[in-house]
This record gives C-alpha cells, structure tokens and sequence, in this order.
C-alpha cells in the first residue's frame, strides 16, 4: 500500500526527469516502470536521509545508466555533457559529435572547480537539493549556477557557429 501512495504520488515527477535525460517519452515510461520496481526491491534500504522524491530520482538515475550501458558499452563524460548542455531540438537525432563534447568541456575548464564539479554533477544527474547540500547553498543558487553556466557555454557555441538555435 505504501508504494502504490508514493507512485501516485511522484510518478509523474520521475517520468519528468527521466524525460529530461532521455529526450524519450517511451523510454522514459519503461524506466519509470524499472525505477519502480528497483524502488519495490529496495525499500527496505531507505533510511529517511533525504527526500523520497531525491531517493526515486536517484533509482532513475541508476536505471537511465544502466539502459546506456546496454545500449553502448561505454558512455564517456563528454557523451554525457554533450547530451547535458544542448536541448532535445539542437541534438536532433544526431550522433554525439565528439569535437563539439570536447570543445564544451574545454569552455568548462575556463569555469572555476565550484562551477565545475556542479556542472558535471548535474551532468551525472544529480538533484539540485543535493548538490546545494554538498556545497552548503539553496538549492535555487545550484539551480542559477547551472543555468548561467549553461547559457554561457551555449552563447559561447553560438557565437563562434558551433551550435545554432
């Protein structure tokens, strides 16, 4: 009874963010489905030491890598940032262009250690309540980090014919 409450409850918010990092409703509903049941098997585990919604976030987080996995054996960072820092209409069903990752990684390294490690952070998928909890900050200033940086690399991207909106 206590899973049926809390899916009627967040299933809607895991099928967002799975979205988020699928840019696939189909697939997002699948994993939702996994996230689920991997929450089913691991109840018993949760502790209470953050949020239900930041524990099922994590779950589909997990799920999510474990997909890529099956479907590429290996996934680098710049794969994941590439994914990350453009939005669904710039990939356009491409494959990851490896110049462009590299490049954004490069305009990352302009970016201080703070601002870096949350980039990759978000990259990895982690929530912003975490990682304004590991950087003592509200998790709105993880959130503005993130996008300024974001907008600043894309601007960048823009600017010099990389990317186009």
């Amino acid at each position: 009874m206590l899973l049926k409450k809390i899916y009627e409850e967040y299933k809607q918010d895991v099928f967002k963010y799975l979205v988020t990092l699928t840019y696939d409703t189909s697939l997002s509903e699948d994993l939702v489905s996994e996230t689920f049941l991997g929450a089913l098997k691991s109840l018993y585990k949760f502790k209470g030491e953050c949020s239900i919604k930041t524990w099922l976030f994590s779950i589909a987080r997990n799920k999510w890598y474990e997909y890529l996995r099956k479907q590429k054996p290996t996934i680098s960072i710049d794969d994941l940032a590439y994914n990350y820092l453009l939005s669904e209409n710039d990939l356009d069903g491409s494959l990851i262009k490896k110049e462009l990752a590299s490049k954004i990684n490069t305009l990352l390294d302009n970016e201080s250690s703070r601002t870096k490690d949350i980039i990759f952070m978000r990259i990895e998928g982690y929530s912003y309540f975490e990682i304004g909890k590991k950087y003592n900050i509200s998790e709105g200033s993880a959130r503005v980090i993130d996008y300024r940086t974001k907008k600043k690399i894309k601007d960048t991207l823009m600017k010099e014919g990389v990317v186009y909106e």
